[in-house]
């Protein structure tokens, strides 16, 4: 198997709610097939809103499919290194970049320029493939 990836939010979001380009949307597929990965603050940015049953249902089937690292001292320590390093990330984006650090994961994200900074991460934007 090639690189191991870690899912964002809105990731998940664009995924289950079909908002991906086809091609996008395909490649994505692939990438799911071998592993679905996430981290516990992704799953609390999901579904820690009040949306569409319809749609909080589905979102919630696809994160229990997920495999979801919670935060441990590794996550937590490489977490708080972040933030001192980097002071305007925010905490969710902190521990997503953690999680990917720690664990060796690139990062699926929309929102690349929230994470390019950080050194020895990798991210992709699923849009984009």
């Amino acid at each position: 198997m090639g690189k191991h990836y870690i899912l964002d939010a809105n990731v998940v979001i664009d995924y289950v709610g079909d908002k991906l380009p086809q091609s996008a949307a395909l490649a994505m597929d692939n990438l799911l097939n071998d592993e679905l990965t996430t981290s516990i603050v992704v799953k609390i940015e999901v579904l820690g809103f009040d949306g569409d049953p319809e749609e909080m249902q589905k979102l919630n089937d696809f994160l229990g499919l997920a495999t979801t690292f919670y935060v441990d001292d590794a996550i937590a320590d490489k977490t708080i290194a972040l933030r001192k390093t980097y002071k305007k990330l925010k905490l969710g984006d902190a521990l997503i970049a953690a999680t990917a650090l720690v664990h060796g994961f690139t990062v699926l994200t929309r929102n690349t320029k929230d994470f390019r900074s950080i050194t020895g991460l990798v991210c992709v934007n699923p849009h984009e493939l």
